[in-house]
């Protein structure tokens, strides 16, 4: 396995081991689509390693399709700055399903060498800190479904066999070579299976610090659908592409760490500990917000239907796939953990990320209680549990002014809901019918997902 590099010198002997010509300087826009400047590998090591690039931060406005909706902080009057990418010399990866590249992550400053606010990897930084200054640092990990599609985007399958090591060997190929490249770019694989769909995978990749477990999701996507080309094949992480179909989801699991041990340890009696509690508290308290950052688009929210394994109400509970957050709470375990099962496959890993941060971080500052576990089917019997919005204009309602959108910073949520209001009367206009999904849908999200 080929790891992250620790330093520009670590990451200078990597190039060198694997004659590399280019480097990629990368950073996350706001749909989490990787952008930046490829950079001969020499020049890099010479001056870009501290001088960096430019970009427009144009970036930071487009909807899926690079369109640039109106948006009160980039636009024609400010005249579309330049921001200044500065590496992250400690992210240095080998590509080596493309040899002869490698990648480096970027942080973006404003024209006065400022953390843009925009951006996603400072949004995602200044929640960490907010972690960090209660003694605790997060541990993330992704769980990502995605399709496997045929060059004319049909799923390469028309039946399901979820996890069978029988059923689909011709798929195993490309599987093994995705398989190779993760691991390959640094990214701890912990196996793969074929999920709830027909042609649906998923590819389990390990945890890790919250910065490095969200660049490893946004590479992990990039490097999935680069390879199924390699191989003739397309992969797409559109929520929701087949309205008959099983839906595309991430799935984010967090823990704390607080002097090198899981601070959700130990369990009484295999129930949250109170720390754990406190982060649940503040998940439940901003659920309906979080609901957004993990379904930006129109087609997001179709996910969010009754028994299709993605939550319809905010509940939480142990081993139970029916709620929204699922505990694992074992005494003595180092895995304990909370998984936050709303957000689907195309949502920036950073800013979900983020909410997930600021929610449990304000569940802490308060105290906050989740309430009584929740036991059983959580779709036919939700009880008195808040519905989560099932629609973007929904969604969009439950984020605007809400003390998530504040925590994450008013810049950023002002910004990043001007983009969802152009999508919203976009899909009115195009796609109406909230349970279908339409070939103006599939064209617009399939291939940008």
């Amino acid at each position: 396995m080929i790891h992250i590099s620790n330093s520009i010198s670590d990451f200078a002997a990597m190039i060198a081991d694997h004659e590399v010509h280019t480097v990629e300087l990368a950073a996350p826009d706001t749909q989490g689509h990787l952008r930046g400047k490829r950079i001969p590998a020499r020049r890099f090591l010479d001056t870009a390693y501290e001088s960096g690039a430019h970009i427009a931060d144009a970036m930071f406005v487009f909807d899926m399709q690079n369109d640039l909706p109106d948006n009160e902080f980039v636009n024609m009057d400010t005249g579309y700055l330049d921001c200044h990418l500065v590496p992250d010399n400690s992210t240095g990866r080998i590509l080596t399903h493309r040899p002869g590249y490698a990648l480096v992550f970027a942080d973006a400053m404003d024209e006065h060498g400022a953390p843009h606010p925009l951006a996603p990897r400072n949004v995602l930084a200044a929640q960490i800190e907010r972690c960090r200054a209660q003694g605790l640092d997060p541990v993330v990990a992704t769980e990502l479904e995605f399709y496997l599609c045929t060059a004319d985007w049909a799923p390469v399958q028309d039946h399901i066999q979820y996890s069978s090591l029988t059923d689909g060997l011709e798929f195993e190929p490309v599987l093994a070579a995705m398989r190779a490249a993760l691991m390959g770019a640094g990214i701890e694989v912990e196996g793969s299976n074929a999920e709830y769909g027909p042609g649906q995978f998923e590819i389990n990749a390990g945890p890790a610090d919250a910065m490095t477990a969200a660049d490893n999701t946004v590479l992990y996507k990039s490097i999935i659908k680069q390879v199924a080309v390699q191989h003739g094949y397309r992969a797409t992480f559109m929520p929701k592409p087949w309205a008959e179909q099983s839906g595309s989801g991430m799935h984010v699991h967090t823990s704390l760490v607080s002097n090198g041990s899981n601070a959700f340890a130990p369990s009484p009696e295999n129930q949250p500990n109170e720390l754990m509690r406190g982060w649940l508290g503040g998940l439940l308290e901003h659920a309906r917000a979080l609901t957004f950052l993990g379904a930006p688009t129109s087609n997001g929210p179709k996910r969010i239907r009754p028994y299709t394994f993605a939550p319809t109400h905010v509940t939480w509970g142990m081993d139970n796939r029916t709620v929204l957050a699922r505990c694992i709470s074992e005494d003595g375990s180092g895995a304990n953990r909370v998984e936050f099962r709303s957000a689907g496959a195309d949502a920036n890993p950073y800013l979900v990320i983020a909410g997930i941060l600021a929610a449990g971080a304000d569940g802490l500052e308060r105290n906050l209680d989740p309430g009584m576990v929740c036991e059983g089917d959580m779709y036919g019997n939700p009880g008195e549990h808040a519905a989560l919005p099932t629609d973007l204009a929904g969604c969009v309602e439950a984020y605007s002014g809400s003390a998530l959108a504040d925590q994450l910073g008013g810049i950023f949520s002002r910004s990043y809901v001007s983009i969802a209001v152009a999508e919203v009367a976009m899909a009115a206009e195009n796609n109406p019918e909230a349970d279908h999904v339409n070939d103006w849908e599939r064209a617009r999200f399939i291939e940008h997902c």
